[in-house]
């Protein structure tokens, strides 16, 4: 088989289709759908079986054939390349701590998930305070949760949306602008 797959390769890259694009998963057209839609402010949950639905405005949640690896890498594969948006990824602060022998397949999960995030800064935090941020967040911004088949503690991904022409340094440069502007008043003259 492998020789079969070795030549089948071969003429492949002989005729020229050696940049064949990957094919996406059965879900990715419902799934870009969905983050196309999103913007600034929004979240983004990419949870584990046993995360609740929530009730309340704001949030709508999509359930997969997937694992969390896959979707976090169709989401960063998809944000990459945006204009619009930039992600900001967080992961719970106990996932570290979480031990193979008490959840098995945790540390090819963690393996898997360092893959999928590679060159994006993940900030950690306690999972109690990411579900409260996002759940205060939905009182004003769409949350989308994207539930997986992933079986394994504290495992969620929460991903944050801001703009992704407009950038925190360049809100503070405009923001300390006007500061000194508003400092600066005219001298009356009569």
């Amino acid at each position: 088989m492998k020789i079969a797959t070795l030549a089948c390769s071969l003429f492949l890259v002989g005729c020229g289709i050696e940049n064949l694009e990957p094919i996406p998963p059965r879900w990715g057209p419902a799934v870009t759908q969905e983050l196309n839609a999103l913007g600034f402010g929004n979240w983004i949950v990419v949870a584990e079986a046993s995360f609740p639905v929530h009730s309340g405005r704001g949030v709508r949640t999509v359930s997969l054939d997937a694992e969390i690896p896959e979707v976090v890498d169709y989401i960063v594969d998809s944000y990459d390349n945006a204009e619009n948006v930039t992600p900001t990824f967080s992961t719970a602060r106990e996932l570290p701590f979480v031990q193979n022998d008490r959840a098995p397949g945790i540390d090819f999960f963690r393996k898997r998930l360092k893959t999928s995030l590679y060159g994006h800064q993940v900030h950690e935090m306690a999972n109690r305070s990411l579900t409260l941020l996002a759940q205060s967040s939905s009182k004003k911004f769409a949350i989308l949760v994207i539930k997986t088949k992933t079986a394994l503690p504290y495992s969620n991904v929460f991903i944050e949306l801001d703009t992704g022409y407009w950038d925190h340094e360049s809100e503070d440069a405009l923001r300390a602008a006007m500061r000194k502007k508003a400092e600066i008043k005219p001298i009356d003259t009569p």
